[in-house]
């Protein structure tokens, strides 16, 4: 048997309830693939985007829904060693890779403070543009359920909004376009165990501004971190935190909020409580 056979097994038979089940579950409670799609399956290099792409692989041969699949890794200006290891990966794991080169790291360099959130915003948008030259409607990337929840805490602590990691978007500046996270209901640690599981090695963080390039599970000292501390504290006394989080977001109380924002528009709860 092939390594990527037994990759796709694992995901098939050992992680079955807690990788494919819940991205099968996503996949169908978000409406996120529909029949005649075709999407961008956006891979970074790192373990999350990677187990995406053999997921949808996965679903391209036994799903009813007939849809197309386009496998993309874009180059930021990655090293050598790094965009290797991406290209190795994806050769051994049988994902038939299409890769093209950008010059945002280049770009971003002189940016004051932190680039990370112009080299996100760039990252897109030439995802987007390469995906649609290839007659893609859809772009699949790889943020997981932790991923969803830090970005809850990010938004309420730091930016003073109650701001979510949606599994679908439209976007505003590509018309017809669409983005997707079918992996929004799998957890990290699912993700690490299927990786240690099968031996594989991925690219962490690849960020040459910040000279962090890593291999493996190590993390770096973010606002993404310290959340993920903070949350696997809380743990410690109610295991269910995470979950309760992330219910939270799908049960939003209206009746009880202050203040909220529609289509741009603010809103306050006095505008109707006279009535």
């Amino acid at each position: 048997m092939e390594k990527y056979e037994e990759v796709e097994r694992s995901i098939s038979k050992k992680f079955r309830k807690t990788i494919w089940s819940k991205f099968i579950s996503a996949v169908k409670e978000y409406e996120l693939i529909k029949e005649g799609d075709k999407i961008a399956v956006c891979i970074s290099g790192g373990k999350d985007s990677t187990l995406m792409a053999k997921c949808i692989q996965q679903l391209q041969k036994y799903s009813e829904v007939n849809f197309e699949a386009e496998y993309l890794v874009m180059d930021p200006g990655y090293s050598e060693t790094n965009r290797q290891i991406i290209v190795d990966n994806c050769r051994l794991l049988n994902i038939p890779i299409k890769i093209f080169d950008t010059q945002i790291y280049d770009i971003v360099a002189d940016v004051k403070g932190t680039p990370c959130y112009l080299c996100a915003r760039m990252r897109r948008g030439y995802l987007y543009r390469y995906a649609q030259n290839l007659g893609c409607n859809k772009i699949s990337l790889g943020h997981h359920f932790d991923d969803v929840i830090e970005t809850v805490l990010m938004s309420t602590f730091y930016a003073g909004e109650f701001k979510t990691m949606m599994p679908k978007l439209r976007s505003t500046k590509h018309e017809g376009m669409e983005l997707i996270r079918p992996m929004y209901k799998a957890h990290e640690d699912d993700i690490i165990s299927w990786k240690r599981y099968n031996g594989l090695q991925f690219i962490k963080c690849a960020c040459r501004l910040t000279e962090k390039c890593v291999t493996g599970d190590e993390q770096t000292g973010s606002k993404r971190q310290e959340m993920k501390n903070l949350i696997k504290k809380l743990k410690k006394e109610n295991p269910h935190i995470d979950a309760n989080i992330f219910r939270s977001i799908h049960n939003v109380n209206l009746d009880t909020i202050i203040g909220y924002k529609k289509d741009g528009k603010m809103h306050n709860f006095l505008d109707d409580y006279a009535k």
